[in-house]
C-alpha cells in the first residue's frame, strides 16, 4: 500500500488516500471515483509531500521545536479558529435538540417531505455524496453537518 497526500483544487481541503499503487491512483481519478471528503469536489490531485528525514545528530530539541512552530501542520489551532469551532458546534448542538435523527432514511424522508409525502419536520441523517447530489439536483435543500455526529442508538 501507498499513501498519497491529497487535496481538492476547489477548495484546497488536504486528505490523504491510500493506494495499492500510484497506477492505483491514477485509474480511480480517472474513472471519477475520487471525491474531496470535506466539499465533494471530485477535482483531486496529489498535494504537495514532504519527506520524512530524520533529524542530525546535532540537532538538539530547541531547534526543532523553534522550526515547528513555524509551520501550520501539527501545530496548534489559532485561539480565534478553536474559539469559532466551539461556537459551531455548540449552535450545531442546540440545533439538534430539535432535529429528529433518521439515520440512513435521510435521502428517502428528505424527498418524501419536499414532495408532501409526509409532514415535514426538521431532520439529520447519513447520506452518500450521490444521494445528496441528488437530493441537490431535485431542489431539496441539504447540507452537511459540521461536526460529526454519534447516531442516538452508539450513545454513551
Amino acid at each position: 500500500m501507498i499513501v498519497f497526500d491529497l487535496e481538492c483544487r476547489s477548495g484546497a481541503h488536504r486528505f490523504e488516500g491510500w493506494f495499492g499503487s500510484t497506477e492505483d491512483f491514477e485509474q480511480q481519478k480517472d474513472r471519477g471515483l475520487l471525491c474531496c471528503p470535506e466539499c465533494g469536489s471530485e477535482d483531486v490531485g496529489k498535494a504537495v509531500m514532504a519527506p520524512s528525514v530524520g533529524k542530525k545528530g546535532n540537532q538538539g530539541a530547541a531547534a526543532v521545536a523553534s522550526r515547528k512552530s513555524e509551520t501550520m501542520s501539527n501545530a496548534a489551532m489559532p485561539p480565534e479558529a478553536a474559539k469559532m469551532m466551539k461556537h459551531l458546534a455548540k449552535m450545531q448542538a442546540e440545533s439538534l435538540k430539535e432535529s429528529k435523527w433518521v439515520g440512513k432514511k435521510f435521502a428517502d424522508d428528505a424527498r418524501a417531505m419536499h414532495y408532501g409525502e409526509r409532514d415535514s419536520e426538521a431532520i439529520h441523517g447519513e447520506a452518500t455524496l450521490e444521494q445528496a447530489k441528488e437530493l441537490v439536483d431535485e431542489g431539496i435543500e441539504v447540507a452537511p453537518l459540521l461536526h460529526p455526529v454519534v447516531p442516538p442508538e452508539k450513545a454513551n
